[in-house]
């Protein structure tokens, strides 16, 4: 019968990942070290305004960090965006600023997901931040974005999948890529992953 239909959700979350800064360009790990963007990546956020022009989302989120906040406002969208501390990047503890070939010389065979960090966030507490990050996303009346970086974001993608945190790993993710979650009738499914330039 017609009321007995299940309503398909129509809602999506939209993911945005930063522009390039010095690090993610020389591949050292950035979670709390607040570096701007570099020219490129204040290029890149420029052409994801343009990729973005006359969507209209009910909710704008983004991290506390520059990277991120810049890419959000050059992007046309920091007038609405607020900011959410849960969409801060994985702390990396010691291996801040390293790049992976620098830890695997102290550690051979060392892998993020599988071996973590020390003295920073496990992946579970990531993955606990992501989760709240697509409840209050749900909680929106219609499409929410997400400007943020790249191990939260696929962190939180493997979430809203049902899948454990560390096939994260499955999912690479450029910077200033826009990326879509969405459903597939009552199914939560990756609408669009990695786009890269919007120009």
């Amino acid at each position: 019968m017609e009321n007995d239909r299940k309503i398909i959700p129509a809602q999506q979350l939209w993911l945005v990942r930063h522009g390039e800064t010095a690090w993610s360009a020389s591949g050292q790990h950035t979670g709390r070290t607040d570096l701007p963007l570099t020219p490129e990546g204040e290029k890149r956020a420029a052409e994801i305004g343009r990729y973005l022009q006359g969507r209209t989302f009910a909710l704008v989120l983004t991290s506390p960090m520059q990277r991120a906040r810049e890419t959000c406002r050059i992007a046309g969208l920091g007038n609405v965006a607020t900011v959410d501390p849960n969409l801060r990047e994985w702390d990396y503890g010691d291996y801040e600023g390293l790049t992976t070939a620098q830890i695997q010389s102290e550690r051979p065979g060392w892998s993020l997901w599988k071996d973590g960090v020390v003295g920073g966030e496990s992946i579970e507490q990531v993955a606990a931040r992501a989760r709240a990050v697509i409840e209050r996303s749900l909680a929106s009346s219609g499409d929410a974005i997400l400007f943020a970086h790249g191990h939260i974001l696929r962190i939180l993608t493997a979430c809203w999948l049902g899948l454990p945190p560390d096939a994260a790993r499955l999912f690479a993710l450029g910077t200033a890529s826009v990326s879509t979650l969405g459903y597939e009738h009552e199914t939560r499914v990756i609408t669009g992953w990695n786009r890269g330039r919007m120009g």
